[in-house]
């Protein structure tokens, strides 16, 4: 009986499989491996952090081999952040995948995509030490009701329960809606973003080491802005994590 069962069940999954296939959003192959949903695991196994020395501050991947250190930009002027971190740069599989996440609706992404921060930057001590809230980078609201949702509150999200450190969501804000900032230049995107951010509620953030989540740093204006008004509101110290560096 429990072999008929199982034959059946088998049988059933093929069917819905022909009547109504799944492909992998980034390489379109069949999604038939158990627990497959939207990309595929050769895919998500190819989430691979990049091993490359980086900026000590700002978390600038620097091209070649050599030691981590100071970038010239962060040597001039220090960023408001203390210290950012992203896992690879925004190319191949890992960016096909944000994309799909951000901009293709799959929420369900969060989960991989939260676990591939943990997997490659969950042992570095000067993100999490001493951290006493995680602070999503918000979107202004008429843009989070078009998209669904917001992207880097759900890694957020991922990060908190795996931390233990507590999501304090809503406090930082977008108060105006500004241009894609992928359609800018450096420093038309500081300007783009000046005061666009707030704290609502300071005292529920003042004092504490706090670390800020987005999917993705381009030139650190988002992360920059987001810092000021975080320090601007008594935060003691802000780190960030991304996803990627683009």
């Amino acid at each position: 009986m429990t072999s008929l069962r199982a034959r059946l069940s088998l049988l059933g999954k093929l069917g819905g499989l022909l009547l109504f296939p799944s492909f992998c959003e980034v390489c379109r192959t069949l999604l038939v491996g158990p627990g497959e949903r939207v990309v595929c695991q050769d895919c998500l196994d190819g989430l691979k952090m990049t091993h490359s020395p980086f900026c000590l501050c700002c978390g600038r991947f620097f091209d070649g081999s050599g030691e981590i250190h100071l970038c010239a930009a962060c040597l001039e002027r220090r960023p408001s952040f203390a210290r950012h971190r992203s896992v690879a740069r925004y190319e191949g599989v890992v960016k096909d995948i944000i994309l799909a996440y951000k901009y293709r609706g799959f929420e369900v992404l969060a989960g991989a995509l939260g676990d591939f921060i943990i997997r490659n930057l969950g042992r570095e001590e000067g993100l999490w030490s001493d951290l006493e809230a995680i602070v999503p980078v918000p979107l202004h609201p008429a843009k989070e009701r078009k998209r669904g949702f917001n992207q880097a509150r759900l890694l957020a999200r991922k990060l908190s329960q795996w931390a233990n450190v507590p999501l304090v969501n809503r406090h930082l804000v977008k108060v105006r809606p500004t241009p894609a900032q992928t359609s800018l230049e450096a420093r038309a995107r500081e300007l783009n973003l000046r005061a666009a951010f707030r704290v609502r509620k300071p005292a529920g953030l003042a004092g504490k080491v706090v670390l800020l989540v987005d999917d993705v740093y381009t030139t650190g204006s988002t992360l920059g802005e987001c810092s000021r008004a975080l320090r601007r509101a008594g935060v003691k110290e802000v780190r960030a994590v991304t996803l990627a560096h683009a």
